[in-house]
């Protein structure tokens, strides 16, 4: 998939009025984008039957409840494994680091993983990779659980921004091979946040 990543690192230092400006333009460009990409036959995950009748992704509301400025902590000696994914492909990951944060009274602490072979490249040398799941799938959200692409960050704190949460290409097109969230990263609340499911 085509990785989009829009951080949000220089809103901390503005006033509330500014950074909810700020913040609802840098979603509403990340959603632009994303539609974009769908809506390119190159690039698109679509089926041609279903490119030709996609006008766009359903969002869930802004909502900046669902920006989230998370301890970030480094693995250190990270262990490789392989991710599970919707087919025997099994791609080689580390858990980079964690992402611990309060959400509705709860505490949460998920994994955020890097990928070996993404590594390797220039452009996404620094690019890190959050799947999770939560209590939307299945309803109002793809079953399988969705996505968000971050970038390894300067400090201690990093922005987990679900309103960027997307689906993985496999929830349009069954011949894509898409990582499976692990159980670890299950958050049990609604993440009404990001992408919802696609009906065509």
């Amino acid at each position: 998939m085509k990785i989009i990543l829009f951080c949000c690192l220089a809103l901390i230092s503005l006033g509330p009025d500014s950074l909810g400006q700020s913040h609802k333009k840098e979603i509403i460009k990340f959603q632009r984008e994303l539609n974009k990409e769908f809506n390119d036959p190159k690039e698109s995950p679509l089926p041609e039957e279903d490119l030709k009748k996609f006008s766009g992704h359903p969002f869930y509301p802004i909502d900046e409840k669902f920006r989230i400025e998370a301890k970030f902590t480094r693995i250190e000696n990270p262990v490789s494994f392989q991710m599970q994914t919707t087919t025997d492909r099994l791609p080689v990951y580390d858990i980079y680091g964690q992402a611990t944060f309060q959400l509705e009274g709860k505490t949460y602490i998920l994994n955020i993983y890097q990928s070996h072979r993404l590594r390797e490249k220039k452009e996404y040398k620094d690019y890190l990779f959050l799947p999770f799941t939560d209590l939307t799938n299945g309803e109002e959200t793809y079953g399988g659980g969705r996505y968000i692409d971050l970038a390894i960050p300067p400090d201690n704190i990093i922005v987990v921004d679900f309103n960027k949460a997307y689906n993985p290409y496999c929830a349009y097109n069954y011949k894509y091979s898409c990582p499976i969230p692990p159980k670890e990263n299950n958050i049990d609340t609604a993440i009404t946040a990001g992408v919802k499911n696609l009906k065509l």
